[in-house]
C-alpha cells in the first residue's frame, strides 16, 4: 500500500506541483492586524496603531484597490469654485507607511471564523485582529437615468459626490442664467449629510452676487431654487435644523420634503413621495446619489441587517467577533458619516484594540461625536458639532462660549483652509484627534 502511494505521487507532473504551490490554500500571509480600507479611517487608524510602538515590519497590513486617495470633504469646495480637484488627491501608495504591508487589491470575502480575508485574486490573508473600514458605496445606478445624465458633459445634471463630477457642479452653476434649479438629498444613509445643502447655499450666493437671484423677491428672480430632500426636515439635529429651516424660508428656497429622487429623464426629475410619484421640470439639477454598504461587506458574516459592520456603539468592537473592529462610513455606528466623526472614533478603536491584544478590559468609549461645517454662503460657515441623540457638543462653545449655530467667518477659514491642511499633514498620518487636537 505504501509503495503504490509513493509511485502515484512520483508520477505527478511538475505543472501539478506548481499548481498546488500557488493555490489560494497555500498562499496565506499572516499579520497581527489587517486593515481593510485606505481611506480616512483606514489611514488614521493604521498610523495610530503604528505610533503605539507595538508593531514591527509588516505586522500591520492595509488592503485597498484604489490608485488615489481623495480628500473628499474638499469636493464641496470644488463644487463652489474654491478648490481644484487635482489638488485634493494623492497617490495611495505615497501615503502608506513603509512599515505596512500594502495589498493594492479588492477584498473577495471575509471569513471571521477562520480569522482570514480572501482577496479578489484568491490569496488568503490571515490576521489576529481585523479592522474593516472600506467606506461607503455610492450607488448611482439606483436612480434611473442618473449615470447617463452625469456622464453627459452637455447636461446640467451634476454631483459633488464623485471626483469625475465635482467640478462639473460649479461649471453648471457658473453657466446657469435662468430657470429652475433643484438640489436633492435622498432618503437613507449618506456620507456628510450636510453637503447636499452646502452646495445649494453656495450656488444661491453665487447667483445672488451675479444679480440672478434676490432672496427677498424670489418670484421675480431669473433663478428659482428648490431643495428636494427625502427627509421631513432640513437637518437631523433639532438645534441646527431650526436655524437652517429659518434660513431656507428667509432666502426664498422652496422646500420639497419627503421627496426622494428616483429617476432623471432629460429635464424631468421624478420623486417618490408619501402620496406617490411626482415629476418636476428642472433647468439645473444637483443630485446627491443613494448610498449603501459595499457588497462584499453586506454579504459577509460581519454585517447587520442594513449591511454595515455590526459593532458596539461605544467600543467599536464587533458584536459577534471580538477581534473584529470598525469605524467610519462602513460601520453601524449610529452617527453622521463624516471625516470629523473618524477623528473621535479612531482613537477609541485603537485604544480598545490594543487593550484587547493585551487581554485587558476595554476602557475607551465613543460618544457619537461628529461635525458638519455647513457652508451657508461665501465667507461664512455654521459649524455643527453633535453627539449621539442629536445633542450639540460644540468645541468653541465649551472653550469660548460661542454659539456655533451662528454662521461665522472664522469657521469659514477652518473649513476652507485649516481642515484640508490638518487632514493631509496630520490626520491621515495618525497625529490629529479632532477637537482634542494633536496626539
Amino acid at each position: 500500500m505504501f509503495q503504490r502511494r509513493t509511485v502515484t505521487v512520483a508520477k505527478r507532473s511538475v505543472a501539478q506541483w506548481r499548481s498546488f504551490a500557488t493555490s489560494p490554500a497555500n498562499s496565506a500571509r499572516n499579520h497581527k492586524i489587517v486593515v481593510v480600507g485606505g481611506g480616512t479611517a483606514g489611514l488614521s487608524i493604521s498610523h495610530q496603531l503604528l505610533h503605539s510602538g507595538k508593531f514591527a515590519q509588516d505586522d500591520i497590513a492595509i488592503i485597498d484597490p484604489a490608485t488615489w486617495h481623495h480628500y473628499q470633504p474638499g469636493w464641496t469646495l470644488v463644487g463652489g469654485g474654491l478648490k481644484n480637484k487635482e489638488d485634493l488627491r494623492k497617490p495611495m501608495n505615497s501615503l502608506i507607511n513603509p512599515k505596512f504591508k500594502f495589498y493594492n487589491e479588492s477584498v473577495g470575502a471575509f471569513d471571521p471564523a477562520e480569522n482570514a480575508v480572501t482577496l479578489q485574486g484568491g490569496d488568503k490573508i490571515n490576521y489576529e485582529h481585523l479592522v474593516v473600514v472600506p467606506g461607503i458605496s455610492i450607488n448611482y445606478g439606483n436612480t434611473k437615468g442618473l449615470t447617463e445624465a452625469l456622464a453627459d458633459r452637455n447636461s446640467t445634471v451634476s454631483t459633488i459626490y464623485g471626483y469625475d463630477t465635482c467640478d462639473k457642479a460649479f461649471r453648471t452653476i457658473e453657466n446657469f442664467r435662468e430657470g429652475n434649479a433643484i438640489f436633492t438629498q435622498p432618503a437613507g444613509v449618506i456620507k456628510c449629510a450636510g453637503a447636499p445643502q452646502k452646495v445649494m447655499w453656495l450656488a444661491l450666493d453665487h447667483w445672488k452676487r451675479a444679480g440672478l437671484y434676490n432672496p427677498t423677491k424670489p418670484s421675480d428672480s431669473a433663478v428659482k431654487i428648490s431643495y428636494a430632500t427625502g427627509l421631513p426636515v432640513m437637518f437631523g439635529v433639532p438645534k441646527y435644523n431650526a436655524i437652517l429651516e429659518q434660513m431656507r424660508q428667509d432666502r426664498g428656497v422652496e422646500g420639497l420634503f419627503q421627496h426622494d429622487l428616483v429617476a432623471v429623464d432629460g429635464k424631468k426629475a421624478t420623486f417618490a413621495t408619501p402620496d406617490g410619484e411626482v415629476t418636476r421640470e428642472f433647468d439645473l439639477l444637483h443630485v446627491t446619489p443613494k448610498m449603501g454598504a459595499h457588497g462584499f461587506v453586506q454579504k459577509s458574516p460581519l454585517a447587520n441587517e442594513a449591511g454595515f459592520v455590526d459593532v458596539d456603539d461605544n467600543s467599536t468592537q464587533h458584536k459577534k467577533f471580538p477581534n473584529v473592529w470598525s469605524a467610519g462610513d462602513a460601520s453601524s455606528l449610529p452617527t453622521s458619516k463624516t471625516a470629523a466623526a473618524v477623528t473621535a472614533e479612531a482613537p477609541v478603536l485603537v485604544r480598545n484594540l490594543l487593550q484587547s491584544m493585551e487581554g485587558k478590559s476595554l476602557d475607551a468609549s465613543y460618544d457619537g461625536y461628529t461635525s458638519c461645517p455647513l457652508l451657508t454662503e461665501y465667507g461664512k460657515v455654521l459649524l455643527a458639532e453633535f453627539k449621539y441623540g442629536g445633542v450639540p457638543k460644540e468645541t468653541f462653545g465649551d472653550w469660548f462660549g460661542i454659539d456655533q449655530g451662528e454662521p461665522r467667518r472664522a469657521f469659514w477659514h477652518l473649513k476652507k483652509d485649516f481642515f484640508p491642511w490638518v487632514y493631509a499633514n496630520h490626520m491621515i498620518k495618525g497625529t490629529w484627534g479632532g477637537p482634542k487636537g494633536w496626539m
